[in-house]
């Protein structure tokens, strides 16, 4: 060991090495070149450490009674037993101890001791060294104090105290002077115990691979620095031992050691309970996967979903507002709305007319699963508040659930609201219905992959998203009429826009050929003021029409590339989506379309031969091809699965992919103004 190795760790006073400022990194150095990987000195250490276990929680009980006064016996004490076949590796063990014997104190010369011992057991694996270790002290520790309680007649037993010096520490002045030293003794032994217990246990939950249980890295990595700090304490509690029973004054200071090992007690326990967390939750995902290919009844499905360890709480109803048993689900077909504790009135709303139509013939029933990491008072609060707002059902459990990875792998659930439809055998019919429910409302049901493939293939998109942002439009769309739905980030533009298309509408060709054209900007209220909601809810109904083409199919149709092209105008100047009815006869951006009304005189004597909406069309063609306007489309992470590449709606070639964050400093369907 290097003076420049140490030289960062120098105590002022006396030039020793203080250990308690070396770093992790600075004590990795070193001791990584004292182990070999191959383990050659393979043996039953699991054994080892039941009989060390059986010494120390012995000797420990001893001493207490001692010099606390206490009356435990170490009868009560579980006894742990060997195998049979375990034989002890005594001349290690012997080895070992004669290192750390008769050592004068002082943490650099422990620090010196623990590197001799760690090369002496260079082959063995980091948790074996520290074993054998503590096994080498537990030998002479548990032999002291069983001849301090051997009977007086036993000669043999005072003949061999006589030679440990178990006399000496026990005269009454002896023990009086030194008994706060066997206090910290005993407590830092016991905290050893600890320490190898837990690093015990990591090395049997190391067996699983860290890509499923990704704090295992961090557990095991420090699985050798924590091993240093089990061998130099039970170094320091040799030489205090030793000390005691030469009845010596200067003995090492060993609360420090005790603070570090506590310290590292809490360290892995709470590593540990991490790594069985994300193990319960591994488990929970495969058994789920087994499950889902052959699936058999809701119940078991839904069980096995949310709930651990077969700790079955009962739902609530959120109509009565009282629990129920998930017997309620038995044959039913289930809509598990999952979110977190983040979602509008919105979101809830939503899925009201749903439920007040499905429950009528109650073969349909809906249950809110909130995903939460990790639940606190005020997060409890919010659900309360969230599940008082939803008549359905209600999964009230505060824990995080069993399927936690399932959902986020399998369904794709990244935070936003999902819907996933299974049947009542537990097999998913659509792994997320909010997409279409947000744009069909109560005419998608029953809500299943194939309804959604039709209804994304029809051009009547349009119909059933204006019905729902203004009265007049359901009308419009009865009656056939063309209609201008328009917006934009330019208030100007859409001045513009307004008063020459309400021109055209009036204009004497369009009335002698008996077009009726009607206007509704997105966004506007009955009054003219500005709605944001409305128009959040338009831009989130076109991305849900977009997510579900997006995820139904993988050729690009003529709908998919009209709502692509529609999107792409969301965050432009101006944009235009014009249709008869219900049926979208086209969409384009806000120039290209102001273009073609700005030159209405030149086109509007075509209209009475090939009619308004052909006209219109070929009209837009020729202004689109001399406009070259980049055609972006931005689309949420949250949204569940992203296409890996898409087509330009405007032109053949593939969109270049880009990345970017976003912030717009508000919650809720305002949200949509970006």
């Amino acid at each position: 060991m290097t003076s420049n190795a140490l030289g960062s760790s120098q105590q002022s006073n006396k030039g020793g090495l203080s250990l308690f400022t070396l770093s992790e990194q600075e004590i990795l150095n070193q001791i990584y070149s004292t182990h070999h990987v191959h383990d050659d000195q393979k043996f039953d250490v699991e054994s080892l450490f039941i009989v060390v276990e059986n010494i120390l929680k012995r000797a420990t009980v001893v001493v207490d009674n001692l010099v606390l006064g206490t009356h435990a016996t170490v009868e009560d004490l579980e006894e742990k037993t060997p195998k049979a076949s375990f034989s002890p590796p005594i001349c290690a063990l012997k080895n070992i101890s004669c290192e750390m014997q008769c050592k004068a104190p002082g943490e650099e010369i422990a620090h010196k001791t623990t590197l001799t011992i760690l090369n002496k057991l260079s082959n063995y694996s980091w948790d074996t060294k520290a074993v054998l270790t503590l096994a080498a002290f537990a030998l002479d520790y548990g032999e002291f104090w069983q001849i301090a309680q051997a009977p007086a007649s036993d000669q043999l037993a005072k003949s061999v105290g006589t030679l440990r010096r178990v006399p000496i520490l026990l005269k009454r002045p002896t023990l009086q002077k030194h008994r706060q030293s066997l206090i910290e003794l005993n407590n830092v032994i016991k905290a050893t115990l600890e320490v190898i217990e837990c690093i015990f246990e990591l090395e049997k939950l190391s067996n699983y691979d860290t890509k499923d249980v990704p704090a295992l890295s961090t557990g095991v990595e420090h699985i050798p620095v924590d091993v240093y700090w089990a061998i130099v304490t039970v170094v320091a509690s040799t030489t205090q031992f030793c000390c005691l029973i030469n009845d010596e004054y200067k003995k090492p200071e060993l609360s420090p050691f005790s603070q570090k090992l506590n310290y590292i007690v809490t360290k892995l326990k709470r590593q540990i309970r991490i790594i069985r967390q994300q193990i319960e939750v591994t488990e929970a995902y495969w058994k789920l996967v087994k499950v889902f290919r052959t699936p058999t009844e809701i119940m078991e499905i839904f069980k096995g979903l949310i709930y651990t360890k077969d700790n079955v709480q009962p739902l609530i109803d959120g109509s009565t507002k009282k629990p129920v048993s998930i017997e309620v689900l038995k044959r039913k077909n289930v809509l598990l709305f999952i979110s977190s504790l983040d979602i509008s009135d919105d979101d809830i709303s939503i899925l009201r007319p749903i439920h007040d139509t499905i429950k009528k013939e109650d073969q349909y029933k809906i249950i809110w699963i909130p995903i939460v990491d990790e639940w606190t008072e005020d997060s409890k609060k919010k659900f309360e508040i969230l599940r008082s707002k939803m008549p359905w059902y209600v999964v009230q459990y505060y824990s995080p659930i069993a399927g936690i990875r399932f959902v986020k792998e399998k369904w794709n659930f990244t935070g936003k609201p999902s819907v996933v439809v299974l049947n009542p055998q537990g097999k998913v019919e659509c792994e997320n219905a909010l997409h279409m429910i947000r744009v069909w409302g109560i005419k998608a049901f029953p809500f299943t992959s194939t309804v959604e493939e039709t209804l994304t293939t029809s051009r009547e998109w349009i119909g059933s998203i204006g019905a729902g942002i203004h009265p007049n439009i359901e009308n419009w769309i009865k009656d056939q009429k063309y209609i201008f739905f328009y917006g934009g980030k330019d208030k100007e533009w859409i001045q513009q826009f307004t008063k020459r298309a309400t021109a055209i509408a009036n204009d004497p060709v369009i009335k002698e050929a008996k077009i009726s054209i009607e206007l509704h900007c997105v966004g506007k209220g009955s009054k003219g003021e500005d709605d944001l909601g409305i128009l959040g809810r338009f831009w989130t109904s076109i991305e849900s029409l977009f997510i579900s083409k997006t995820q139904r199919k993988t050729d690009t149709d003529a709908v998919a590339l009209e709502i692509q092209k529609l999107l792409s105008y969301k965050n432009e100047s101006g944009w235009v989506v014009l249709s008869k009815g219900s049926t979208v006869a086209l969409s384009g951006h806000g120039t290209t379309m102001l273009k073609v009304l700005e030159d209405f005189d030149k086109w509007k004597e075509v209209v009475r031969e090939k009619g308004f909406e052909s006209t219109f069309k070929e009209y837009h063609n020729k202004v689109l091809h001399t406009a070259h306007i980049c055609c972006r489309i931005d689309i949420p992470k949250a949204s569940g699965k992203i296409p890996e590449n898409m087509k330009c709606p405007d032109c053949p070639r593939v969109m270049e992919t880009y990345i970017s964050f976003k912030c717009c400093h508000i919650d809720g369907a305002a949200n949509g103004l970006h």
